[in-house]
C-alpha cells in the first residue's frame, strides 16, 4: 500500500486551528474594532450542547453572531462555549470545532468554510475553504454571504 499525504485532513486541522486561535484570542481580550465573527454549526454534532428550544428551532444547523453582547467564551481544544443572548435569554453553549460549518468575520471580509464531502464508503471527508464576504460596507445590513473565491480564480 502507498503512502500518501492527505493535504485535505491537514488543511481541515489546520482551519480548525485558525479558529481557535482567534476565538482564544477573543476569550482573553476582547473583539478589537469592528470584528465580528457569524458561526454557523451543525446543532446535530453529538458535543454540541444547547437549549432544548434552540435546538427544537434549528434542528440542523444554527449561525450564532459574536458581536455586541456575549459572556463566558472559554476556548479548549476541542470548542468552545459561549453564553449569548437570545431575546433577553441569556443561553449558554459548547460548539466542538467539529461541528463549525462558516466561520466569517465581514468587517475584513474573510471566512471559512468547511464542507462535507461523503465517498463511496459513505465516511464523511471535510475541506475547508477560504472564502469571502460579498458585503460592501456602504450597501445596508443584510446577512453575511459567503461565497467560494474560486469564483474568481481563472
Amino acid at each position: 500500500m502507498s503512502r500518501s499525504i492527505d493535504y485535505g485532513n491537514l488543511m481541515h486541522r489546520a482551519m480548525r486551528g485558525l479558529i481557535q486561535n482567534v476565538l482564544t484570542d477573543v476569550a482573553a481580550n476582547g473583539l478589537p474594532g469592528a470584528h465580528h465573527f457569524f458561526i454557523t454549526f451543525d446543532t446535530r454534532h453529538p458535543g454540541v450542547q444547547m437549549a432544548k428550544w434552540l435546538k427544537d428551532r434549528y434542528p440542523a444547523e444554527m449561525t450564532v453572531v459574536i458581536q455586541h453582547w456575549y459572556e463566558n467564551l472559554n476556548v479548549d481544544d476541542d470548542g468552545f462555549t459561549i453564553t449569548l443572548n437570545f431575546g433577553n435569554s441569556p443561553e449558554p453553549m459548547v460548539i466542538p470545532f467539529d461541528a463549525v460549518r462558516t466561520f466569517v468575520d465581514p468587517s475584513v471580509e474573510f471566512g471559512l468554510r468547511f464542507e462535507t464531502h461523503e465517498d463511496d464508503d459513505e465516511d464523511e471527508d471535510e475541506e475547508a475553504q477560504i472564502v469571502e464576504d460579498a458585503e460592501e460596507e456602504d450597501a445596508p445590513r443584510k446577512d453575511a454571504e459567503v461565497v467560494s473565491l474560486d469564483k474568481w480564480r481563472k
